[in-house]
C-alpha cells in the first residue's frame, strides 16, 4: 500500500465504514478465529475467495476491511429503532482503473447485536380496527408475545461504490440493498420489511471526516515499522442517509391473508417514500489492512495476503 495511493485507500475505508451501519439491527454472530497483533480486527476477511486470491498486486490489489460502531439509529416510516453493536467485514480488490470489487465472507458480511422494536407488537400494529387484529392486540399484555426483534439482512451485492465519496462529505458512498426481518410469535417466520426483489437501498454519506493513522506490521501481525503489511485506521466519523425509500411489510402473520401486513403498514406508515426515513451511525471505527507494496509481490499479492492472514491465526 504505497503512500501515493493514500487518497484511494482512504476513500475505500471511509466508504466501507458505511456498511457497518446497516448491520446494527441485528444478525446472528458466527464463531470467528482470534488473530495476532494488528490482524486482530480482521477475523472474517475472505482472503481465500477466488477474487482475492487472484489479485496480482499490479492491476488488482487485495485488502481486508472491518468497520463497526457501538450505537446509532434507523427510522423507517413512523418507527425509530436504536441500533447496537455492528461489525462489517469484507475483502476489497482495488482495480487499476480506480474502481473497487467488494468480496463478502461466505457466511455474510454483517454481524450485529439484536435490536428490539420500541413498543413491540402493540406499538407496531395496535390499536387496530382491522378484523382479526383486535383479538391479537388484546393478548399482548404478555411481554414475550409483545416483543419484536429486528434483524437486517443483505439481499444483494452492494453497487455504485464511489471511492472519492468516501473521503468527502455529503456524497453517496455506496448503494446497499437490504431487508429487515421482524420476529414475533404472531408475525410468523417470514415477516419482512423489504424483499429480495424490492429491497431497502441504503445510500450512506459522511457527515464529517474521520481521524486516521497508518501502522506497519509483519505478515503474522507482529508490530514492525518496516513490515510488509500496513493498516489504515479511520476513527470517529458519523454517517447518515435520508434518501432511501422503505417498502411495506410482507409475509407477516400466521395465515391471516395479509391482515397483519396491513395492520403493520398502517400503524408504521409504510411504505415510506424517500426523504421520510433516516439512518445515523455514530463514531464509526474502521480498519483497512493490506500489503504495503503489493506490486512488489506480483503476480501473487492475493496469495501472499492469504498466507499472512492464516499465519496470524492463533
Amino acid at each position: 500500500m504505497p503512500l501515493a495511493s493514500a487518497r484511494t485507500r482512504l476513500a475505500t475505508v471511509s466508504a466501507l465504514t458505511a456498511f457497518g451501519a446497516f448491520a446494527s439491527l441485528g444478525t446472528a454472530t458466527a464463531a470467528t478465529p482470534a488473530l495476532n497483533g494488528a490482524w486482530g480486527p480482521f477475523t472474517r476477511c475472505p482472503v481465500d475467495s477466488p477474487t482475492m486470491l487472484g489479485a496480482d498486486g499490479l492491476d488488482k490489489a487485495p485488502q481486508c476491511v472491518v468497520s463497526y460502531a457501538a450505537s446509532g439509529s434507523i427510522k423507517l416510516g413512523n418507527t425509530t429503532v436504536i441500533t447496537g453493536n455492528s461489525n462489517l467485514q469484507m475483502g476489497v480488490v482495488q482495480n487499476s482503473d480506480g474502481s473497487s470489487t467488494v468480496v463478502a465472507p461466505a457466511s455474510g458480511a454483517i454481524t450485529a447485536a439484536s435490536a428490539t422494536v420500541p413498543g413491540g407488537l402493540l406499538g407496531l400494529m395496535c390499536p387496530s380496527n382491522i378484523p382479526g387484529i383486535t383479538a391479537i392486540c388484546k393478548q399482548l399484555s404478555d411481554a414475550k408475545l409483545n416483543k419484536i426483534t429486528a434483524t437486517l439482512e443483505s439481499v444483494g451485492t452492494p453497487y455504485d461504490f464511489d471511492q472519492i465519496a468516501g473521503v468527502v462529505t455529503d456524497q453517496t458512498i455506496v448503494n446497499i440493498p437490504v431487508r429487515i426481518r421482524l420476529e414475533n410469535p404472531f408475525l410468523g417466520s417470514n415477516c419482512y420489511i423489504g424483499t429480495k426483489s424490492n429491497p431497502i437501498v441504503l445510500k450512506p454519506k459522511n457527515l464529517n471526516y474521520p481521524s486516521f493513522a497508518v501502522e506497519r506490521f509483519d505478515g503474522d501481525g507482529s508490530a514492525n515499522e518496516e513490515g510488509e503489511m500496513s493498516r489504515l485506521n479511520l476513527l470517529g466519523s458519523t454517517q447518515s442517509d435520508t434518501s432511501f425509500a422503505v417498502p411495506g411489510a410482507s409475509g407477516c402473520g400466521l395465515g391471516l391473508f395479509g391482515l397483519i401486513d396491513a395492520a403493520v403498514n398502517l400503524k408504521t406508515g409504510l411504505p415510506s417514500a424517500a426523504g421520510k426515513n433516516n439512518l445515523t451511525l455514530n463514531n464509526t471505527q474502521t480498519y483497512l489492512g493490506g500489503l504495503f507494496a503489493p506490486g512488489t509481490i506480483a503476480p501473487d499479492a492475493g496469495k501472499q495476503l492469504a498466507r499472512n492472514w492464516h499465519s496470524a491465526v492463533n
